[in-house]
């Protein structure tokens, strides 16, 4: 169990011998120690995790692609301020959607030209800050391309303007996880592209990139060769229409991560970039297209492996047929398994070693039956008060939390060079209360 499951967590988890006896750690910091410091549930981010993953991404880059090329962070996998000062601190691009996550961008200081604003349907106060704050804002669609054209037209500066391509082919995936579809939601059409670019142009706007996003958690790049080549039969089509070249390709991102032991070896980085850049290196080759800077936009891949959930076991149940472990997380700060039956495994913070007995599956303490993290996970036998660790918990859980049955939102925890940082104080119930009104009282 022990062997098997350590490639699910951040690379500097280790198993220490404590006056507990073994015991997992990360960065060198006991976990219990850590839970008994900041409480649970609790989340830890090890940025030696961080690190290795946002190397291995400029390696393959540099390695693969002979032109140009960088690494945007998704937010919505996670963002936070400690997060966006960490994109700060690597020169990457960061990804944001909307004006909340704008602010929180600037509050980190990140310069407009790491600023790059995505979202399907954006409003006017998210415009606006897009335009004020961003290098770039990816057009999603003919109604916010004519509002940023009207802007133009009153003399406002735009920053550079990718539009999103719809290349009707998806990954791989969960239904909920595609975007590239025929009928997905988001971007333009094929033909809407050249309609854009031409509408573009004629009023001299900046449009300078094309991007396009096929799904996440996919394992087999293949399915974006297709993709690419689609997008640069456009770029020809473009460039003998218009003498119009994308200065930018953004592929998307969406590499996954193994979250359980069955998903193992993690999917490799390097195999996956290379593949993208070879394609698309060759493809322009081939149709005598000057290459582009490869832009590539991964989320879960930099940050799922490098975020463990604590929790601590309130009480075991023996149904008919389950060995129930009652936590006190779950659905409120993970609700991917709810969503889309995400699968994940978890080990013992003391004594990972013990040897397995029988099937157990864990759940929250929240009022749905879909509450549910994982479900017959083998494990030791365990009792009322222990902790247990659920990895690859760095990506979309907290990002998609939620205050459900007033559930308080964890604190979260920085580990870096042998030191633990609080970077999110756990909510309190004075926060849940804090945006509310009385209706009545207030005479």
């Amino acid at each position: 169990m022990l062997d098997e499951r350590l490639p699910l967590f951040p690379i500097t988890t280790t198993v220490v011998t404590t006056e507990h006896g073994g015991e997992l750690a990360v960065d060198g910091q006991p976990i219990a120690g850590l839970a008994a410091r900041f409480g649970t549930p609790l989340y830890l981010f090890d940025q030696a995790t961080l690190d290795d993953a946002a190397a291995r991404y400029r390696a393959a880059l540099a390695l693969h692609y002979p032109g140009p090329g960088g690494v945007t962070y998704a937010g919505k996998a996670l963002l936070n301020l400690a997060v966006a000062q960490w994109v700060q601190q690597q020169g990457f691009r960061l990804d944001c959607t909307g004006a909340g996550e704008l602010a929180i961008a600037a509050a980190a200081d990140l310069s407009p030209d790491q600023l790059l604003v995505h979202g399907v349907n954006k409003s006017a106060e998210d415009l606006a800050a897009a335009v004020a704050q961003a290098g770039v804002i990816v057009v999603d669609n003919r109604t916010e391309l004519a509002r940023l054209a009207g802007l133009a037209a009153a003399g406002q500066p735009l920053p550079d303007l990718w539009l999103r391509l719809r290349p009707g082919m998806a990954v791989e995936t969960h239904a909920y996880r595609q975007t590239g579809q025929d009928d997905s939601k988001f971007g333009f059409a094929p033909a809407e592209i050249e309609e854009a670019v031409a509408f573009g142009l004629d009023r001299g706007l900046p449009v300078t990139g094309l991007h396009f996003h096929q799904g996440s958690q996919f394992r087999d790049p293949a399915p974006l060769g297709p993709a690419l080549d689609l997008t640069l039969d456009l770029c020809q089509t473009l460039a003998a229409a218009h003498g119009w070249h994308p200065a930018v390709i953004c592929p998307g991102g969406g590499w996954g991560v193994a979250y359980h032991e069955d998903d193992l070896p993690q999917p490799d980085i390097e195999s996956y970039i290379a593949f993208v850049a070879r394609r698309l290196a060759e493809g322009c080759a081939a149709r005598g297209l000057p290459l582009p800077h490869l832009q590539v936009e991964p989320g879960r891949s930099l940050v799922a492996r490098a975020g463990v959930a604590v929790y601590r076991i309130g009480a075991v149940k023996q149904t008919a047929r389950r060995r129930w472990l009652l936590i006190d997380g779950g659905l409120a700060d993970n609700p991917r398994p709810a969503l889309y039956g995400a699968r994940y495994s978890a080990l013992p913070v003391t004594h990972p070693d013990r040897a397995v007995t029988t099937p157990a599956w864990l759940a929250g303490p929240y009022c749905e039956s879909g509450d549910v993290l994982i479900e017959a996970l083998p494990l030791p036998q365990m009792a009322a008060g222990e902790l247990l660790a659920v990895p690859a918990s760095g990506a979309y859980h907290l990002s998609m939390g939620s205050n459900y049955n007033g559930a308080r939102k964890p604190a979260v925890v920085w580990l870096r060079q042998g030191q633990a940082h609080l970077i999110q104080r756990r909510e309190t119930l004075a926060d849940l209360l804090a945006r509310d009104l009385p209706l009545w009282g207030r005479e």
